[in-house]
C-alpha cells in the first residue's frame, strides 16, 4: 500500500464525516483503491472503524479498481498496516485522492437529523455563538415521534449553550423535526408505578396518540411509559389462539397488551390490573377507542390483594425487571380444574463471562492455526484492539459470538426451567395436589441492558389427573 504524501496527509486532516454542506462539494476526497475482489472487505472494515466516508458513493473506476471514499481525519497508519495485512502477498492497495466525486444516496437526502442540525447552526450563530463537535454530539441521534409531539431523549441537548437559548431552541428542533410539541425524557421514577420524569419543552399538554399494528393508544408522555421497543411482543400477543378465554393483565397500563388480546387475538374477556391512576385513565381511554370496553373489567390498585381466583385461562405478567411478585396470584388466577398458561416478562442477564471463556478457549484452538496472528490476538494495548476488529480476524469474532449467543441462549433456558420448578410449588402449595408445567415458547423482546435481555416465558400449566 503506498502512503499518502505529505499534500495528501494535509488535505487528509481536512475532511469531516458530518452530512453538511461543506461535504457535497466538487472538490477532491481521499480514497482508497483497491481491487474489485477486496473491495467489500474493505468496505466492512472502513464502516466498523467508523472512517468510511459516507456522504460520497463508492465508485468503480475505468481499470477495473474500486474506490473506497474514507474520512482523512479519522484514518490512521495503525488502520492502514491492519489492511495491508489483511491481503494476499504481492498485492496492494493506494491511498489517493479523486477530483469530482460522486456523492452518496444518504448525502443528497436531507433526512430529519441533517435538516436539524443544519437549523441549529443557523440559529447558534444568529445568536453569536460558535459551533462545536461538542454540540454537534450533543443532538439526538433518534427521538419518538407521536403525531405533533416529539419525545427526545435524556442524553441530548446537555450543553450549556442550549439553555442560553431559551424557548427559541425548541421552536427550532420542533420546525425542523414537524413537530409542534416538544418534550425531553428524564429517568424513571422508584415510585413503584414507574412514571416518567418528563418535561414538555413547548406545548399546553403532554396527551398523544400512538397506533401500532392497527390499535389506538393516547397516553400523557409526562404521566405514564410507552415502550416501542416492545412491538414485536405486542405484535406476537396479537397473533396467540385466545378465542373464547378470559385473560387477567396484572400489570396493565395503559393497555400495551390487554387490547391486543381484545382485538386481534380474540380473548372473550380481560381483567385488566393497574395502580398508577394516571395509567389507569389512559387505559380506559384505549378501551373505548377501539371498542372494546364492555369486554374488559378494570381493577385499581395493587394486584397482590385482588380477590379473584379460578378465572384465567391466561395470565400476562408483563412487569420488569421481574414479576416474581405476581407469581403467587397469577397461580391463584388459573382455573384450578384445567390450569392455563402463564406469560412471564423477566430480565435476564446472559453471564457473558461464562461465555468469554468458552469463545476464549475456541479463539485459542483457532489461533494455533493461524500463529502469525497469536501474538497481536494477545496485546491488550488499544492496538491489539484494533487487532482483534481487522478483517483477517473476522472468522475468529464470528465463532466468539456464535458461542456467546449459545451461552446466552443456554441461561434463557436456565432460568425457565427454574421459574417452571417455582410455579410448580406454588400451585401444589395452593391446591394441595400436584400440577405439571411445560416450557411452550421462550421469547427474546429486546436488549434492556449490556448483557441483559428481555425475554418472555409461555409456560403451560396444567393439574395432574
Amino acid at each position: 500500500m503506498a502512503a499518502a504524501s505529505t499534500d495528501q496527509q494535509q488535505r487528509l486532516r481536512s475532511g469531516s464525516g458530518k452530512m453538511d454542506a461543506k461535504n457535497l462539494n466538487s472538490g477532491p476526497i481521499s480514497v482508497l483503491i483497491t481491487k474489485s475482489q477486496f473491495a467489500q472487505r474493505f468496505r466492512g472494515y472502513l464502516e466498523k472503524e467508523r472512517i468510511l466516508d459516507v456522504c460520497h458513493r463508492v465508485q468503480k473506476l475505468l481499470d477495473g479498481t474500486v474506490a473506497l471514499p474514507v474520512l482523512g481525519e479519522k484514518l490512521t497508519e495503525q488502520h492502514l498496516q491492519e489492511l495491508r495485512e489483511s491481503l494476499p502477498p504481492e498485492t496492494t492497495c493506494t491511498l489517493t485522492c479523486i477530483q469530482n466525486p460522486l456523492p452518496s444516496k444518504a448525502a443528497r437526502v436531507q433526512s430529519p437529523a441533517r435538516k436539524l442540525c443544519r437549523e441549529l447552526q443557523r440559529l447558534v450563530s444568529d445568536s453569536g455563538g460558535r459551533w462545536s463537535d461538542e454540540l454537534e454530539d450533543d443532538l439526538p441521534r433518534s427521538w419518538q415521534q407521536h403525531g405533533d409531539l416529539v419525545l427526545l431523549s435524556k442524553d441530548s441537548f446537555r450543553a450549556a449553550l442550549w439553555k442560553e437559548l431559551g424557548l427559541e431552541l425548541w421552536e427550532t428542533v420542533a420546525s425542523a423535526l414537524g413537530a409542534r410539541r416538544i418534550a425531553k425524557q428524564g429517568r424513571i421514577s422508584p415510585d413503584g408505578v414507574r412514571s416518567p420524569t418528563v418535561t414538555l419543552l413547548l406545548g399546553q399538554d403532554g396527551w398523544v396518540e400512538h397506533v401500532d399494528n392497527g390499535i389506538r393508544y393516547t397516553f400523557d408522555v409526562t404521566r405514564c411509559m410507552f415502550s416501542p421497543g416492545n412491538i414485536t411482543e405486542k405484535l406476537r400477543v396479537a397473533s396467540l389462539p385466545c378465542a373464547g378465554e378470559v385473560l387477567v393483565d396484572l400489570y396493565a397500563g395503559i393497555g400495551y397488551f390487554t387490547v391486543p388480546y381484545l382485538v386481534h387475538a380474540g380473548a372473550a374477556f380481560v381483567h385488566a390490573c393497574e395502580w398508577n391512576p394516571h395509567a389507569v385513565e389512559a387505559l380506559r381511554k384505549n378501551l373505548e377507542l377501539n371498542g372494546v370496553q364492555d369486554r374488559c373489567q378494570i381493577h385499581q390498585g395493587d394486584n397482590r390483594q385482588l380477590e379473584l381466583q379460578d378465572v384465567a385461562n391466561r395470565v400476562n405478567l408483563g412487569l420488569l425487571p421481574s414479576s416474581e411478585e405476581g407469581w403467587p396470584i397469577a397461580c391463584q388466577l388459573l382455573r384450578k380444574g384445567t390450569g392455563g398458561i402463564l406469560h412471564i416478562h423477566q430480565n435476564v442477564e446472559s453471564f457473558p463471562a461464562k461465555a468469554h471463556l468458552h469463545s476464549g478457549h475456541l479463539e485459542e484452538q483457532q489461533l494455533q492455526q493461524c500463529p502469525e496472528q497469536a501474538v497481536s490476538n494477545r496485546q491488550e494495548d488499544r492496538m491489539g484492539q484494533r487487532n482483534r476488529r481487522s478483517p483477517k480476524n473476522a472468522d475468529i469474532m464470528d465463532s466468539g459470538r456464535e458461542t456467546q449467543a449459545a451461552a446466552t441462549r443456554a441461561e434463557w433456558q436456565r432460568w425457565a426451567e427454574t421459574t417452571g420448578a417455582q410455579i410448580r410449588v406454588l400451585l401444589q402449595q395452593l391446591h394441595g395436589k400436584p400440577w405439571r408445567t411445560n416450557i411452550l415458547h421462550i421469547e427474546p423482546v429486546k436488549s434492556y441492558a449490556p448483557h441483559v435481555y428481555h425475554i418472555v416465558l409461555d409456560l403451560e400449566c396444567r393439574p395432574l389427573s
